[in-house]
């Protein structure tokens, strides 16, 4: 299955309690079906320390974002859009932005 979202992708957050915030994503992870997008649900961690050179505190992480409740950003409209996959004439599987038909792969 091809993937809709992708790391460095610019995303919108659609639901949930960050809804409307947007961001870059910063890894996938397709198994659980989740992305973690920068400035995008931060939770805080408490950290133990771990030796000399790790000291510990509280860290402010990106938390993992279901990716149903991300949406692709147009980069020639700058809101929020679908994706379509479409097969170029050299073969390539490439990504469409539905909103303006702008081909999101280089």
């Amino acid at each position: 299955m091809a993937a809709r979202i992708k790391k460095g992708d610019r995303v919108e957050v659609i639901a949930g309690a960050d809804r409307g915030k947007r961001g870059e994503v910063l890894k996938v992870l397709p198994k659980e079906g989740r992305a973690v997008v920068a400035g995008v649900a931060v939770r805080t961690r408490h950290v133990k320390p771990r030796g000399l050179n790790q000291p510990g505190g509280i860290e402010r992480r990106e938390a993992p974002i279901h990716l149903s409740n991300l949406m692709l950003i147009d980069p020639k409209t700058d809101r929020p859009t679908r994706i379509a996959f479409k097969v170029l004439e050299d073969g390539r599987k490439v990504r469409v932005a539905k909103r303006s038909g702008t081909v999101l792969d280089t």
